[in-house]
């Protein structure tokens, strides 16, 4: 049976974040609220909790995670970011966006692209993850809350305690998330390339439709 917290999605209350971020470095895999829905979270070294992940999405090991970072410091400490990929870092983060970047080394190899070397990564514009994130440390390495077979991700707390109570450690209510997934753009070239269009605007990268 999981834990089930109920966290202001405004003012999150410190006493409860510190509880989090206490059970994901214990291990623990969470499911939580950010500006593109619910998401899956663990510690970022723990290769069970990734497992756990894993298994709880329906996903192979070629399917690699996000690590959710607090600000673009920390972001930069795990990609490698030129002036230029700065700027447009800078210009639209927080937000709901995904970027591929090249990885360095302090991303672990089996969280890479195993031939391309890069990794994703997002800074997300919400209270309840900004505190969790603040109060980690660390990255989070995350996974939106889709469960196999399904369309849309979980967005309904009453459907994410019935679907996942007995399969992760702690859910987070933190307020109504929309439904639509985060922009991926791929940073990696010159020219910002659209994998996956989704809620962040795109128009600021220079791709149209």
């Amino acid at each position: 049976m999981s834990q089930y917290f109920v966290i202001h999605p405004d003012n999150p209350q410190p006493r409860l974040i510190k509880q989090a971020a206490a059970l994901l470095r214990e291990g623990a895999v969470i499911a939580y609220p950010t500006d593109s829905g619910y998401a899956l979270g663990c510690h970022l070294g723990d290769k069970e909790a990734v497992a756990r992940i894993r298994q709880i999405r329906g996903l192979d090991d070629k399917h690699l995670l996000t690590l959710m970072c607090r600000d673009l410091s920390e972001l930069a400490h795990y990609a490698r970011v030129d002036n230029s990929q700065f700027r447009q870092l800078k210009n639209n983060t927080p937000g709901s966006y995904t970027f591929i970047l090249a990885a360095t080394k302090e991303v672990p190899r089996r969280l890479q692209h195993p031939k391309r070397s890069t990794v994703g990564l997002r800074i997300p514009d919400h209270p309840v993850a900004l505190a969790l994130l603040e109060e980690l440390n660390e990255p989070l390495l995350s996974s939106t809350l889709i469960l196999p077979d399904a369309h849309q991700p979980l967005t309904d707390i009453d459907e994410i305690r019935e679907h996942l109570e007995s399969k992760v450690d702690l859910i987070i209510e933190g307020g109504s998330v929309g439904i639509e997934p985060t922009t991926v753009i791929d940073l990696t070239d010159a020219v910002p390339v659209l994998v996956r269009r989704g809620k962040g605007e795109v128009g600021h990268f220079g791709i149209t439709d």
